[in-house]
């Protein structure tokens, strides 16, 4: 009679496993016995297969491994994801990262599946056992909790929409600086964005606490930037505000008056009497912008000359300017 014990289950790279034939008498497994190799077909996981789970194969590597979780996770967080199995989908995807980067329970989890693994909990002292916490959200959280948080949200697989706060708001901008004006976005509350009169560009209204929160950060604020839109009259210099006027030579010599536009849409007439040189200024004041501290007070409106040179002047008008300015 002969006695025939192996281990069952057990992996083995080439898929064989060996098995000892030696007589009952001779129990000191001397070089007596019979070694036989025998092909097996290894057994599959009993309950979830965790590599199905994370997409990747049996003998992928860490680095695969956290690879897949970190698409997987990304992918059906429930923030993002609003399939009503995502949470479910989720957990499952966290309890499979944490076995298989975990090397113990991966060869337990290798040798007598999920349920191999789990049934014998209650059993003191067994080695054959692993447990998973349950809160994939502190999987998650302690998965990114060294990296860099924008590469986590705005990386190169396409998660830039999961937590960018910005992505789902169409923001108004602002430029009647004049006026004043109130801009807003809409989605579950109505953030007014108030203009002040005079307020110049550059200047940051922001709203504390406003944007997207993420599982791990507290919610983003929201800051608007306000930018001075180009104006078709108009430079402006502070809280005041420039205006070109065009002007012949005759009218730079002999005195004109240039009508003026104002930002309120009126026409102001500047009379000019005195020689007008290339670069000359006048001013009318109180007709600028608003200063910001005191709205009641306004900058001036600057206008500056551009004299338009004539190309040619005939041979007799040359003659008559000679003579009239002798002397100049």
């Amino acid at each position: 009679m002969v006695l025939i014990w192996t281990q069952f289950g057990v992996k083995t790279k080439n898929g064989k496993c060996k098995v000892r034939v030696m007589n009952r008498n001779d129990s000191s497994g001397s070089s007596s016995g019979v070694s036989y190799i025998f092909e097996i077909s290894p057994c599959p996981p009993v309950g979830k297969d965790f590599y199905k789970v994370l997409g990747v194969e049996s003998d992928s590597n860490e680095d695969e491994i956290k690879k897949a979780y970190r698409k997987m996770a990304l992918k059906f967080h429930p923030d993002k994801n609003s399939a009503a199995d995502a949470a479910d989908k989720f957990k499952e995807i966290a309890e499979a990262y944490e076995i298989l980067t975990d090397s113990k329970k991966r060869v337990i989890y290798d040798q007598f599946g999920e349920e191999g693994g789990v049934s014998m909990a209650g059993k003191e002292n067994n080695p054959h056992h692993y447990s998973y916490h349950g809160d994939a959200h502190e999987t998650f959280s302690t998965f990114f909790q060294g990296s860099d948080h924008f590469d986590i949200f705005f990386g190169p697989d396409g998660e830039e929409e999961l937590f960018n706060p910005f992505n789902r708001f169409t923001f108004s901008k602002g430029d009647e600086v004049f006026h004043g004006c109130s801009n807003f976005r809409t989605e579950d509350k109505v953030l007014n964005v108030v203009v002040k009169k005079g307020w110049k560009e550059g200047t940051k209204i922001t709203f504390p606490r406003e944007g997207d929160e993420t599982a791990n950060s507290k919610p983003a604020d929201v800051a608007f930037i306000l930018k001075d839109k180009k104006h078709p009259h108009y430079k402006r210099d502070g809280s005041n505000i420039v205006y070109t006027a065009k002007i012949t030579l005759k009218e730079a010599l002999c005195g004109c008056t240039v009508n003026v536009p104002t930002l309120d849409n009126r026409t102001m007439p500047l009379p000019c009497s005195d020689v007008i040189k290339p670069g000359a200024i006048r001013r009318l004041r109180g007709e600028g912008l608003p200063h910001a501290k005191t709205p009641t007070t306004r900058g001036d409106l600057v206008v500056e000359f551009q004299v338009a040179f004539p190309d040619r002047i005939p041979p007799q008008s040359k003659e008559i300017i000679k003579h009239s300015l002798i002397g100049c």
